[in-house]
């Protein structure tokens, strides 16, 4: 049928490429869920988090310590889900919503932070790390809908 296509999930090169980004994506929330843990990450994401809409009230109830260590538990949550889905299919609906939830209020900060943008040489230009989430989006939504691997 022309006009369609359909993607080969037993191909070994697809599985090959799921796993690569599985793991890969599990080793990025991982890392990052453990660094919130630090200081210097708790007061790195503190302006992304006040300037929210959904999150601007969280330094009035809890320490900003307080705050970054509840991201990183649920970001390696995140992590894990992804790791143990490699064995148990029925997490990996759970890892992508969470990967959906979690990378839609990142991508958000672009847009919620004072002073995130900045001209430079004419370009518009970011702090890069946030980016990566586009693609960690992307693919959460793609292992909803992945059935098997």
């Amino acid at each position: 049928m022309k006009g369609t296509s359909t993607l080969n999930v037993e191909s070994k090169t697809y599985k090959t490429g799921y796993y690569i980004s599985l793991f890969g994506a599990a080793l990025i929330l991982l890392w990052i869920g453990i660094f919130k843990f630090t200081p210097t990450e708790a007061a790195a994401i503190k302006p992304l988090v006040e300037n929210h809409f959904l999150t601007f009230f969280v330094y009035k109830t809890a320490s900003v310590q307080t705050v970054s260590n509840a991201i990183g538990v649920i970001e390696i949550i995140i992590a894990l889900l992804l790791i143990f889905s490699a064995k148990f299919a029925s997490l990996r609906k759970f890892a992508g919503i969470g990967m959906i939830m979690a990378f839609l209020v990142t991508l958000s900060y672009l847009f919620t932070t004072p002073g995130v943008w900045k001209i430079v040489d004419g370009v518009p230009v970011t702090d890069f790390f946030i980016l990566k989430d586009l693609m960690l989006l992307g693919f959460g939504l793609m292992i909803i809908q992945n059935k098997s691997v």
